[in-house]
């Protein structure tokens, strides 16, 4: 009940009977509620300005208590009668004529002989404290854009699961971690795309190479490079339908002009 005492504190010269202690304590209920009062009565005065005090003479009646809050989004009138040996409090909206009323004993939460001291002053404070926004101050609506985390995360698994159940709806192409669609092709194996390129043999069926001369559709030379080059490969060193690269002309002994058939001029004996 922070403020509560400071605010007690400066009426205490005011206070002459139990039902204003809990006038007051029902006044700083209302404006932790977020209203302040504008004055005392039933009508609106020129003076009027928000406070979180008590007007001056607001206890100046001991039959009929009439205060007047103002809040974020309406105008409440506080009435309290008190009667016998209990106060009946009436809080009413002005704009929408809605009334809530809270009947208190006032030998349950006041202790007459202690109108002075506040730390005994008041029994059950925070008893009374429930009974006041429970009974009395209007319920508090929740103020629009300011949600829980938990009521966004259940509104969007109720979206989610509304929109897997919709019979019109298009399947996620996303589809969840564990979940097979049938729409999805199987996983390719790996190097199944260019694994000819690995097998030199072509047991793959598609040669080493990605042109190959020798499966390319054209008339073939009549090279065989599993038959063995003269002077440089044997027959059967190449595998038939190896890829095979040409690392030297194919025949030393081609026909055409000996490279040494003209010696340097004056060169007659190389032992010379």
């Amino acid at each position: 009940m922070a403020g509560l005492e400071v605010l007690y504190t400066c009426v205490t010269g005011s206070l002459t009977c139990p039902q204003d202690a809990l006038v007051c304590f029902v006044h700083w209920e209302m404006i932790k509620g977020g209203y302040r009062c504008i004055g005392s009565g039933d009508e609106p005065r020129s003076g009027d300005r928000k406070s979180e005090l008590l007007p001056a003479d607001w206890s100046s009646n001991k039959e009929l208590y009439s205060l007047r809050y103002e809040g974020a989004d309406a105008k409440m009138l506080l009435k309290a009668v008190p009667v016998d040996s209990a106060v009946i409090f009436n809080l009413m909206n002005c704009s929408t004529q809605q009334v809530t009323d809270l009947t208190v004993n006032m030998k349950d939460h006041v202790d007459a002989d202690h109108l002075d001291t506040f730390d005994r002053v008041f029994i059950n404070g925070d008893g009374l404290s429930e009974k006041v926004r429970a009974q009395l101050l209007p319920p508090q609506e929740k103020k629009a854009g300011r949600r829980s985390l938990r009521e966004d995360e259940d509104e969007a698994g109720g979206r989610r699961r509304r929109e897997e159940d919709d019979p019109l709806r298009i399947p996620s192409r996303r589809p969840g971690p564990g979940t097979q669609h049938p729409w999805r092709e199987p996983a390719v194996p790996p190097f199944a795309t260019g694994g000819a390129d690995l097998d030199p043999f072509g047991s793959r069926g598609g040669g080493g190479m990605i042109v190959d001369p020798l499966r390319s559709g054209f008339p073939r030379s009549g090279f065989d490079p599993s038959s063995g080059i003269p002077d440089i490969l044997p027959p059967g060193a190449v595998p038939p339908g190896a890829r095979f690269d040409p690392f030297g002309p194919i025949g030393r002994h081609r026909p055409g002009p000996d490279p040494d058939h003209m010696p340097p001029p004056g060169y007659d004996d190389m032992f010379m």
